[in-house]
């Protein structure tokens, strides 16, 4: 097990969140990343933390993340950025970013989580009814929700159901239904859906 970072206490939230980025930055191991990787994805939950997270470029490194091959580094980046997504300055800073084509990624993840958590950015980085960045609602992650919202889980099922109501129009799922259902990016479902291995 990774060693908590060594901290002095007097530090405050700032210089804590600090020493979790260095460690990350430092370490070779991949179990001490991963568990950085999980408690930065837990700041990021709380309002309070976004400011220090920007000043210290987690978002960037969440998405820096999701390009790894580790699916649990992508599962707690994506983790993060899901949770970041509730403040319009940390959308902004995602999208301005090229953060999308990176979450669009994510949809393809054999791990449930990380799924669901990419849909929820992908929601957090739009407005119900306002016009959402282009990339966020093209063809290919229209057709991924219509075929998620087949999914046997109820949660990926209920997900994709809300994207395709609030954040797509009728033309863009009828347009999206019209092509051949097997050309949504190949993207195959996530694991707890896909026949087992041998």
């Amino acid at each position: 097990m990774a060693q908590k970072p060594k901290v002095d206490p007097h530090v405050g939230r700032l210089g804590y969140l600090q020493a979790l980025v260095t460690e990350f930055q430092e370490t070779q191991s991949q179990d001490a990343k991963e568990q950085v990787l999980a408690n930065l994805a837990n700041f990021a939950y709380d309002p309070g933390n976004y400011q220090y997270l920007r000043q210290l470029q987690v978002l960037d490194l969440f998405l820096d993340s999701l390009s790894e091959e580790n699916e649990t580094l992508v599962e707690f980046a994506m983790g993060g950025l899901c949770n970041l997504c509730a403040d319009r300055a940390n959308r902004e800073h995602i999208l301005q970013a090229g953060g999308v084509p990176l979450i669009v990624n994510c949809l393809s993840s054999p791990s449930e989580e990380t799924v669901l958590s990419a849909v929820t950015a992908l929601m957090g980085l739009g407005s119900p009814g306002a016009h959402p960045h282009p990339e966020l609602t093209a063809r290919p992650v229209v057709q991924c929700m219509l075929r998620f919202s087949l999914s046997a889980s109820a949660r990926l099922r209920n997900l994709a159901q809300i994207f395709l109501e609030d954040f797509c129009s009728p033309s863009q799922v009828a347009e999206a239904r019209s092509w051949r259902a097997d050309a949504a990016l190949g993207i195959p479902l996530p694991r707890a859906e896909a026949p087992q291995q041998p």
